[in-house]
């Protein structure tokens, strides 16, 4: 089913009939509403349904939704904008991109299973049920010739089973995945950093011709206008992940993006991590060795051991889909998560001001940044466009009050 069939129609749910244009147009709109986050605007949807029923809720609703303040809640929902989110759908139209939202027949089955999945995503190309059996391969974007082959090499096996590769659209590894899958004739999905209309990195923009026009797909969750920033990526990574029945990574070093986006799929997504050996005196292949080493990712030689490893039967799709869908905001949070959420409650800040703000605190501030990147993943911590981080309600509900005090809801 490609994402544009499905724009402008309706189905049947049940006992429900869903306008399906209108839940797409909600979804923008609670997207582009500062403060939410996909926590948020999940628990909206919950709460009433759908996005859609989620715009006609009044504060009182939404404040029950989000652990929130009636106040706090009429502010975020004064924010929404129906006509913002027409001209953004319009803008994705003229770059061949549809709306595809969470709970419709096209939505990617295995990231609806996960823990918050992004409310929508814009596609350009086709999504089809065979994607549930998406594999990862990922790395690093300076790939030695022999991370190359071996990209290539396992892409080209993947696709001649029937997994649909999945990768970031990046330079290296990334892109010799996406080239070898199409040149096996298979499926692939590049997932991006940036908006549909400015695609990351601009020389790749003839593969994602070639991979929308009827082999696969090219996803994002940012506005259409949205450029590649460094604080996009470990959120494209977490769709990475959410895709995909296992992740291999080849050639990363120790705090890549690519290591993380292995470790969220086994730590947040329930789903399978391999790693394939470098040299031993290559920084490229340091994370690769570390994952092997701690035992979260499995050490795979060849596409038959990979596929070993995914198990390659219908309860491997089974288990991916009954991963637990509570919150990530119910989670425990770490000494360090805490440290962060207070260093915040009182108002957003820029890098600078919460370095301050975490020393003021005895908090080792290497591995506070590395708890904020993950905060971020689990959508409780926003950064804006200004560079400014700030906390999401459903962070702030959750954030135990300093002792001897109450918290309260910043007005």
């Amino acid at each position: 089913m490609t994402a544009s069939d499905a724009i402008g129609g309706t189905a049947g749910t049940g006992n429900t009939t869903w306008d399906w244009e209108a839940e797409r147009e909600a979804a923008v709109a609670l997207s582009l509403c500062h403060g939410l986050g996909a926590v948020g605007i999940g628990r909206l949807r919950a709460a009433h349904g759908t996005a859609h029923a989620a715009i006609g809720g009044n504060a009182e609703t939404w404040a029950a939704a989000l652990g929130c303040s009636v106040d706090r809640a009429a502010r975020l929902r004064q924010r929404v904008d129906l006509g913002g989110a027409r001209r953004e759908i319009d803008a994705g139209r003229a770059v061949g991109a549809a709306v595809v939202a969470v709970g419709e027949p096209a939505y990617p089955t295995l990231l609806g299973a996960v823990p918050d999945p992004p409310p929508f995503l814009w596609c350009q190309g086709s999504l089809d049920a065979k994607d549930a059996w998406a594999v990862a391969v990922v790395g690093s974007r300076r790939a030695s010739a022999y991370g190359r082959d071996q990209a290539a090499r396992f892409a080209r096996g993947f696709a001649e089973r029937g997994h649909t590769v999945v990768s970031g659209g990046a330079r290296g590894i990334d892109a010799e995945a996406h080239r070898a899958a199409l040149r096996t004739g298979g499926r692939t999905i590049a997932v991006l950093g940036s908006g549909l209309a400015c695609p990351y990195p601009p020389e790749h923009a003839g593969l994602f011709r070639e991979i929308a026009d009827g082999r696969g797909a090219v996803l994002s969750e940012f506005p259409m206008s949205m450029p590649p920033r460094a604080e996009l990526f470990p959120r494209r990574n977490r769709i990475v992940s959410g895709l995909s029945l296992g992740v291999l990574v080849i050639e990363a070093r120790a705090r890549s993006g690519a290591a993380i986006t292995a470790r969220i799929a086994v730590e947040d997504h329930g789903r399978e991590a391999m790693a394939l050996p470098g040299r031993v005196d290559s920084p490229t292949s340091e994370g690769c060795h570390r994952a092997i080493r701690e035992g979260w990712a499995g050490l795979v030689t060849s596409v038959d051991e990979a596929i070993e490893q995914l198990g390659s039967s219908p309860q491997l799709v089974a288990g991916a889909l009954a991963v637990s869908a509570l919150q990530p905001a119910s989670r425990e949070l770490s000494v360090v998560a805490v440290s962060i959420g207070r260093a915040l409650a009182d108002g957003p800040a820029d890098r600078e001001r919460l370095v301050d703000r975490l020393v003021s605190a005895d908090i080792d501030v290497g591995a506070a940044f590395a708890e904020l990147t993950l905060l971020e993943l689990r959508g409780l911590i926003l950064r804006g466009s200004d560079g400014q981080y700030d906390l999401c309600e459903s962070f702030r509900e959750v954030l135990p009050p300093t002792r001897g005090s109450e918290e309260t809801s910043r007005p």
